[in-house]
């Protein structure tokens, strides 16, 4: 097992003479492996949503790729990750996105004028 700050955040909001945030040691499992790491107590919730994104990446390129280096597993996953950050990032959500948005839109609106409807 190894040990790990985790931090949700990259940049930091701490003021200089701030007091370090309270943290415990949190035990979680990637990839039926599991690991120590240190974590604010408020931020548990993010950690754990970290995690399950991360094995469920982890789990798909594995079944996927039939790859069963975990060190591979887990660069690729890293890689994916950091790819569909960069995207949000620039605005590059593709047009994938934009036929989502649109659909849904749609669905909203013919629900908004279904509800006007039974209105009156």
């Amino acid at each position: 097992m190894s040990a790990t700050s985790f931090k949700a955040n990259a940049k930091s909001s701490a003021k200089p003479n701030a007091k370090p945030k309270e943290s415990k040691a949190i035990s979680i499992r990637v990839l039926d492996k599991e690991y120590q790491v240190a974590c604010p107590v408020d931020e548990e919730p993010a950690l754990m949503d970290s995690v399950r994104l991360l094995d469920s990446k982890m789990r798909e390129i594995r079944d996927a790729r039939k790859m069963v280096g975990i060190d591979r597993i887990a660069v690729m996953a890293a890689l994916n990750l950091a790819h569909d950050l960069i995207q949000l990032q620039s605005g590059g959500a593709g047009p994938d996105m934009e036929n989502k948005l649109r659909s849904l839109q749609g669905k909203v609106e013919e629900a908004i004028i279904r509800s006007r409807q039974l209105e009156l």
